[in-house]
């Protein structure tokens, strides 16, 4: 049995056993899966370049792409340079850019199957307080025609600089209007919450989601040639289940509920969710067996697969949410992805030790953490280079 003394909430040490990992692949057969289910991924910082931490980018391209190869053997879909991939905390646009073009190569080159869809936002335009609404259009536009000329599809992102430009809802319908009749083919939008990103609050000119949702509802209904789904990053099962049933015929409700997505993706028997999920990057495999087995109509090895990685993914997305990245690079330095645990913007640093060793028993309960002896060793470097155990 493999062990390791984990700290606790007193200050003490306990031994943890992990039990054996689970074995996926087995459980992942062969079949049609009866949903579309994209990860958000990550990047891998590269922890030897001679840069800033704080305030320059240095990304492992090898790791990185090596990851997304990692997702796309699995059968999952690649959500590019979105807030996982920590855009917008630590990841530039001209990064960001490059990620993109990097990724739409790797997925040529992996075949059938890789697919890719990029985010475009506005983040390269500095959100000063006289932005008006048209500059925010040029800045979707310089993105959108960069992605779309490297053959990116696309993810509309949430705007910061939108924010501050609009002076209430109805210029949130313009910019969406004039951005979406430009585009080549059907876009993914993003509502990103204001557990998310503080910055999103009041996003569609109204602090009331329901309000807010009927301006985004708007939006989709003049335009559903253009919109393929929208992920809505809420929190709230509740406003996910009450919006996917007003949507046109069509347009997806791809789900960004990290603490609800089981019962969503599962459906209520009129409508169901898709998936595009931060927590599909460090649960990959189970949730790779789980589309499996719903597919086959195995309802119970579905809940029995996703059930035990709810506790796993509301700790990662714990508030404050936006954090939540450090816990999914830290489970992927865990299972052998990556050779470290350095994050772009330093943002390992951002959750605490409790945290993590919280989050490794957690990752154990579910069965993810697929070499535990590996896993025991960087675990005890990681506490021991923040006082635990020396």
């Amino acid at each position: 049995m493999t062990r390791i003394d984990l700290p606790t909430k007193t200050g003490e040490l306990e031994r943890f056993e992990l039990r054996a990992p689970r074995d996926f692949s087995r459980m992942a057969k062969a079949g049609a899966w009866p949903r579309v289910a994209i990860a958000a991924a990550h990047v891998v910082a590269d922890p030897i370049r001679t840069v800033d931490p704080w305030l320059d980018v240095a990304v492992d391209w090898d790791a990185t792409l090596a990851f997304r190869r990692h997702l796309w053997s699995l059968g999952l879909g690649v959500a590019e340079a979105m807030d996982t991939a920590q855009r917008g905390m630590g990841l530039d646009w001209p990064t960001s850019l490059e990620l993109i073009r990097r990724s739409i190569d790797a997925a040529r080159d992996f075949g059938e199957g890789a697919r890719l869809h990029c985010g475009v936002g506005t983040d390269h335009l500095q959100p000063a307080a006289d932005l008006a609404p048209d500059d925010v259009v040029r800045a979707y536009e310089e993105q959108i025609e960069a992605v779309e000329k490297a053959g990116g599809r696309l993810i509309l992102m949430a705007s910061r600089a939108l924010v501050r430009a609009a002076r209430g809802p109805d210029d949130y319908r313009a910019v969406y209007g004039r951005i979406l009749s430009q585009v080549r083919e059907p876009v993914i939008l993003h509502w990103l919450g204001e557990m998310f990103d503080p910055a999103l609050e009041g996003y569609w000119g109204e602090v009331d989601h329901m309000a807010a949702m009927e301006v985004c509802l708007d939006v989709i209904r003049a335009n559903p040639e253009k919109v393929d789904g929208i992920k809505v990053s809420l929190l709230s099962a509740e406003k996910e289940i009450a919006m996917r049933a007003r949507l046109p015929e069509g347009v997806r409700m791809y789900t960004g509920d990290d603490f609800n997505y089981p019962g969503l993706i599962e459906g209520d028997g009129r409508h169901h969710s898709d998936a595009l999920l931060g927590i599909f990057d460090p649960i990959a495999p189970a949730a790779a067996a789980a589309m499996a087995a719903l597919g086959r109509g195995d309802k119970a090895a579905y809940d029995d697969l996703l059930a035990p990685t709810v506790p796993l993914s509301r700790h990662i997305f714990r508030a404050p949410t936006r954090f939540y990245k450090t816990g999914v690079v830290f489970l992927a330095w865990l299972n052998g992805h990556q050779d470290h645990f350095t994050m772009v913007g330093g943002q390992e640093s951002a959750r605490s030790t409790l945290h993590l060793a919280e989050l490794f028993r957690l990752a154990d309960a579910a069965g993810l953490l697929r070499d535990p002896d590996l896993a025991v060793r960087r675990m005890a470097v990681a506490m021991a280079a923040r006082g635990v155990g020396v």
